[in-house]
């Protein structure tokens, strides 16, 4: 299952052939036929709750459905899927036009305007732009000061980034970028040569306030520190607020990097920082864990052709890539906390080093995605840890992007063709392919 290996170093290479990974082409089929009209509850009566809370959303509803059967669509691998991304998408939009959302990437209108651009940029060719009531509304968001609200990529200042940068000929979106930065700027804490940022008590659900009543430093990407990294290094890339956004970004890595685990420890970093509690080892996932971090600094390290922070950020994927599976904490196989999040990473890293390490990484992580497929249970054989009632967790047939199938297809997807997956762009994942930078 090697890829060809005199392909261009400039562009996607398939990490799978089709004729050799036959379930994992055939579980692509299953989610398919799954998401091509996708319903709250399935043939056994268990129910999405995600997906019937927001089922507009990029997140867990039908703009990241939309996502999946675009880049589908794009692939060839099943093709007639290119309506029924548009009719997700659409439905999205004509949601978010009739009723109340918040703002955020993941949940609110900012992420379904992601996905409709992202879509548009794949798929049609349109000169209309549906995102300029969009566009203005984060703008007026994001000039509140003082924030009081997320930093993070999930929910707050960096998902809004996200969704800007997806924007670049906008002027409204790149002021936006702009204010985000400040915002960033204005809820830093500073020492001599580092910035981080602080989650106070009341931005943590109760599960995470009994644990730690006075707050954290949040260590993951979904969350945390990591992902304001990634995106201050495509906003230095942009040159938008260039000279503030490398500032912090130097002085966030410098943070980062002093948090690294004693060598004994199972990870290179925690999960949190919280005042009076020990650090200890975290599981290896996207959302919290090494291969998350590892991805978001080498992402900042291509954006700012910085070798020195590539070297870091290699050092900890490697040290990842052979982490013993059996303390990993993998337990399913979403993309948020599950094994097809690390094959997609190690993928994501392979494309861009070359450095089999990680296509076999990948590869492994992939074998371990079909594993936890059961047909017959849940969405397409798949079912992953979510939210229950009173902030319990129990495994749901999840239908959306970031715990259920519509992520786990793309993973698949980007491992069977040469289709950049930049839908990554939103998990933080996305690392240039090109050569190796030399600053």
């Amino acid at each position: 299952m090697k890829p060809n290996q005199n392909a261009a170093l400039h562009c996607w290479t398939p990490l799978l052939d089709k004729d050799q990974a036959p379930g994992l082409l055939h579980s692509l089929t299953e989610i398919t036929e799954v998401l091509r009209n996708p319903v709250e509850k399935n043939q056994n009566g268990e129910i999405d709750n995600d997906f019937q809370a927001q089922s507009f959303s990029l997140g867990s509803g039908a703009a990241g459905i939309a996502v999946f059967l675009a880049y589908l669509e794009s692939s060839g691998l099943i093709p007639g899927v290119r309506q029924a991304a548009f009719d997700r998408m659409n439905r999205a939009i004509e949601t978010v036009a009739s009723q109340y959302t918040g703002p955020s990437l993941y949940s609110g209108f900012a992420g379904v305007g992601w996905a409709a651009e992202h879509i548009t940029k794949l798929l049609a060719d349109s000169s209309d732009d549906p995102n300029i009531e969009i566009d203005s509304a984060i703008q007026q968001y994001v000039s509140l000061s003082p924030w009081k609200e997320d930093y993070d990529l999930i929910s707050g200042l960096v998902g809004l980034g996200i969704y800007c940068l997806e924007r670049p000929g906008s002027p409204t979106a790149t002021h936006s970028l702009e204010l985000i930065v400040e915002r960033l700027y204005e809820l830093a804490e500073f020492s001599e040569d580092t910035a981080t940022w602080f989650t106070p008590p009341k931005l943590l659900i109760r599960m995470q306030t009994d644990r730690y009543p006075d707050g954290f430093h949040n260590l993951g990407v979904a969350h945390g520190v990591p992902g304001v990294i990634a995106l201050l290094g495509r906003i230095c890339a942009s040159g938008t607020a260039r000279d503030k956004a490398a500032s912090l970004l130097e002085r966030a890595i410098a943070w980062l990097l002093k948090q690294r685990l004693p060598a004994s420890a199972n990870s290179s970093f925690a999960d949190v920082i919280a005042p009076n509690h020990p650090s200890t080892a975290c599981r290896l996932a996207w959302c919290y864990g090494d291969a998350g971090i590892a991805a978001a600094l080498l992402l900042a390290a291509r954006c700012t052709e910085t070798k020195s922070w590539e070297e870091e950020a290699l050092a900890i994927a490697q040290r990842a890539a052979r982490r013993d599976p059996a303390t990993s904490g993998i337990t399913d196989a979403c993309v948020c906390h599950g094994s097809a999040g690390l094959a997609h990473i190690f993928n994501r890293i392979y494309q861009a080093t070359h450095d089999e390490l990680f296509a076999d990484t990948a590869r492994y992580w992939l074998d371990r995605t079909l594993q936890f497929r059961e047909p017959g249970k849940g969405a397409a054989g798949y079912l992953t840890w979510g939210m229950g009632e009173n902030e319990s967790t129990e495994l749901q047939p999840k239908l959306g992007l970031i715990q259920g199938i519509a992520g786990i297809g793309l993973t698949l997807v980007a491992a069977f063709s040469d289709v950049e997956p930049s839908w990554d762009r939103v998990f933080q994942m996305d690392v240039p392919i090109g050569p190796h930078l030399q600053k």
